[in-house]
């Protein structure tokens, strides 16, 4: 049977006027980065304040969990909405498919969960775990209605709308885990507020993209939504691998504190890859998916590492250089265990953030295999090198990172580059400058640390702060020009 005539779908990009593509996705950036950084700031504002709250026994508890949710979240439908995005042209009944889809697949996940949760817990020897899984199953069920209309506002380069739903719904999980916090929830806190993000999203972008449609159970002729996106699954299975089998294998042996203690070092280090990072690669994967010609793509590319690298690495050597009075002023003194190990893991973030730049590059260029070989190569190296380093505790998971790391960037950037069509020359260069200046702010950084011995944490890490922000601006004055210039004319939005 031949595909059906291509009907546009209303708001779709083949409806819409055309725009210089450029501005298309500076308005996108703004939009979807802005938000992100203000939503991420509510979140933060409260997560900072709910963890001098809680204990590190209950961030231990909510990581056992994420093992299975992240698990699972693996085949929840999102890379069926990439497959829909990287389409030139949908039919509203592309829409109804990929919403039936997504219907069966996150009600399957769900009732999975149910049932794996007395597993989970048997193997950690919680038994609270089971009753946390039991709950937390409800998230698979709002997912059909935020990946649907996440694909449709996408398509359009609409980050407008899903700003004003993040923002929203960050707000309502914030007072939520606020609430939590203060009612001696304990670990339950940690439930309640993703429960409350994830349903306010489903309901807010659905309404902003009308996606409210009935679903179709009749998949012929969805070959290559449903191809992509089992590609884009496999991808994020292995990404899995990478990102849950340190807690998978640290949570068998190490005491829900100390996992507690890795869990919230990791978080505090993986703010910018795991929070800022993930919208400017939508925007991207939109963006590039719209190229036309290997020589906008590369050019595309190489840009994006120069400024994302920039802003990543005074952050992560920053972080390194001052994570005693950071730790103590934003975690609390309960945490100052955690300060060695923030600070190795510090270390190994600037190769998660240029690994995790390759892949929307390679997806848009229509290869999504690349992505999928080198998550398998990456799972390979990082599980090989947590199940050695657990032997030695905390340090040695920490250092599992470092190790790993490095050969995994190395290998993947060398098949992925050749797809995206830039050299690794040039990829060196954008992330030189950026790197050198970094390095000399961490140094400035940390001999004044030194210097200020008995200072309260809070002057103490302020004073740091100040240095290191006029020191790295000045490294950029001096060694970087133009990509200070190109930082000054993102912000004055040109």
């Amino acid at each position: 049977m031949n595909a059906p005539h291509p009907v546009p779908v209303a708001g779709d990009p083949a409806t819409s006027s055309d725009q210089p593509l450029g501005n298309i996705v500076r308005r996108a950036v703004l939009w979807r980065s802005g938000s992100q950084i203000v939503a991420q700031a509510i979140q933060w504002a409260a997560t900072f304040l709910v963890i001098r709250l809680l204990a590190p026994e209950d961030y231990g508890l909510f990581a056992m969990t994420q093992v299975v949710i992240v698990l699972l979240n693996m085949l929840d439908g999102f890379g069926l909405a990439s497959g829909l995005i990287q389409q030139r042209e949908i039919t509203n009944r592309d829409v109804r498919q990929l919403f039936g889809m997504l219907v069966l697949l996150n009600g399957g996940l769900a009732i999975a969960q149910f049932a794996l949760a007395p597993i989970a817990a048997a193997y950690y020897g919680q038994p609270i775990i089971g009753s946390m899984l039991r709950i937390q199953a409800l998230l698979h069920l709002t997912t059909p209605f935020i990946a649907l209309p996440y694909a449709l506002l996408s398509r359009r380069m609409d980050f407008r709308h899903q700003a004003t739903a993040n923002l929203a719904a960050s707000l309502l999980a914030a007072g939520a885990s606020l609430a939590g916090a203060f009612a001696g929830w304990g670990a339950w806190t940690l439930v309640a507020a993703p429960i409350v993000l994830f349903t306010t999203r489903a309901v807010l972008l659905t309404l902003a993209a009308r996606s409210l449609v009935w679903p179709s159970f009749n998949f012929r002729g969805a070959g290559y939504i449903a191809r992509f996106g089992g590609v884009v699954a496999v991808g994020q299975l292995f990404w899995f691998f990478q990102s849950q089998a340190d807690v998978f294998i640290a949570g068998h042996s190490l005491s829900p504190h100390r996992l507690g203690l890795y869990t919230t070092s990791l978080f505090l280090t993986q703010i910018f890859v795991s929070k800022l990072v993930p919208p400017l690669n939508e925007v991207a994967f939109s963006a590039y998916a719209r190229m036309d010609g290997d020589g906008r793509v590369a050019a595309a590319f190489a840009k994006a590492v120069r400024l994302v690298m920039a802003a990543a690495m005074p952050f992560y050597l920053g972080l390194f250089a001052a994570a005693e009075p950071l730790i103590l002023v934003v975690l609390g003194p309960k945490w100052a265990e955690a300060v060695p190990v923030a600070r190795l893991l510090a270390l190994a973030m600037p190769f998660v953030t240029l690994q995790a730049l390759l892949t929307p590059a390679c997806d848009a260029r229509g290869r999504p295999g690349v992505g999928v070989v080198n998550g398998a190569i990456g799972s390979i190296l990082l599980v090989s090198a947590f199940l050695v380093g657990v032997r030695w505790g905390l340090p040695g998971m920490a250092v599992a990172w470092l190790v790993a790391y490095p050969p995994y960037l190395a290998i993947s950037a060398a098949r992925a580059l050749p797809v995206i069509g830039v050299s690794a020359h040039a990829v060196s260069r954008a992330v030189a400058g950026p790197t050198s200046a970094a390095a000399v702010m961490a140094g400035v950084v940390m001999l004044m640390d030194r210097s200020l011995g008995s200072v309260p944490p809070l002057p103490h890490l302020a004073m740091l702060i100040a240095i290191g922000v006029t020191a790295y601006g000045a490294m950029l004055f001096l060694i970087a020009r133009p990509l200070l210039g190109e930082l000054v004319l993102l912000v004055r939005r040109r």
